[in-house]
């Protein structure tokens, strides 16, 4: 059985490697795979990267796409080790979904998994869906809530990933929560500088964006504030497969537990600012948080 590690989020009683058999094979291959999203592949690089300093062969399919497409593969069992977000997948596995806060959605995230399929502890860390704006036009229509949005005049576009348009805290979401008409835009960077321009130059008034996402913290930016819980807490987890060995799981745990939203945000701005690889990112934060 695995120890439970100490979090500031709160952390699994069960075993979470309760279906595997505990074998650790020597020379078998890990398989670490990620979003492409430039901070979730970060994380997945920080995962491969701890696993290989304790001996472990990795390889990495790096850059998948969006749950429709990595969902499957996981599933399947191609890929072993995937950075997860808690209150996402929680909602992708079941769009009714009623939990809100950290530890519930957690919880009823482990239960909702199929058999082939566990979580690890959950990291401090969150990267969660949120809505923003531009200061300017929050100030110009006195806007500080999602709800607020319907009495804005004209018309109003969201602008993310296709796949929001489907997703429960998306065009239908905000109607039935707040009473927000919207039309919508895909733009298929996940948040990054195609979004944000879209949001600067007006074609898009409200965006989706991570909340770990550096733009937030510079000024030029408001997040909507969500009342009503339309998006569910996400932690960082590890979505892993059953067969993962339980000295991989433990090094896992022990990566997740010093993993901080601020760590997110810094890392973040390193990828998007500076252009720097994620596998030099994540061996830094490895290095300096005692772990490389």
């Amino acid at each position: 059985m695995l120890g439970a590690v100490a979090l500031a989020v709160g952390c699994s009683n069960a075993d979470p490697l309760r279906r595997s058999d505990g074998k650790d094979r020597a020379g078998e291959t890990i398989v670490v795979g990620s979003q492409d999203y430039y901070s979730n592949e970060i994380i997945a690089e920080i995962y491969a990267q701890a696993l290989e300093a304790k001996g472990y062969k990795i390889e990495r399919q790096m850059k998948i796409g969006q749950r429709e497409v990595y969902m499957p593969e996981v599933r399947s069992g191609s890929i072993d080790v995937f950075p997860e977000y808690t209150g996402n997948l929680l909602q992708y596995i079941d769009s009714k979904a009623s939990v809100t806060a950290p530890e519930p959605v957690y919880r009823a995230l482990e239960k909702k998994l199929p058999r082939e399929l566990t979580v690890l502890n959950q990291a401090p860390a969150a990267d969660q869906d949120s809505y923003v704006v531009t200061a300017k036009f929050a100030s110009e229509n006195g806007i500080r809530t999602i709800g607020d949005l319907a009495k804005v005049k004209g018309r109003l576009v969201l602008g993310g990933n296709s796949e929001l348009e489907s997703r429960p805290y998306g065009p239908k979401g905000l109607k039935s929560a707040y009473g927000v008409d919207v039309s919508f835009t895909p733009i298929e960077d996940s948040g990054g500088p195609l979004t944000i321009k879209s949001l600067r130059e007006g074609r898009a008034q409200v965006v989706d964006l991570y909340s770990g996402n550096p733009e937030l913290s510079t000024g030029e930016f408001v997040v909507l504030q969500d009342p009503k819980n339309l998006f569910l807490s996400s932690h960082v987890v590890p979505l892993v497969s059953s067969k993962l060995p339980v000295r991989a799981a433990r090094i896992l745990d022990r990566v997740s537990a010093k993993l901080t939203s601020e760590d997110l945000r810094a890392m973040g701005a390193r990828s998007v600012k500076s252009g720097q690889p994620a596998s030099k990112i994540a061996k830094d934060w490895l290095k300096g948080k005692g772990l490389g």
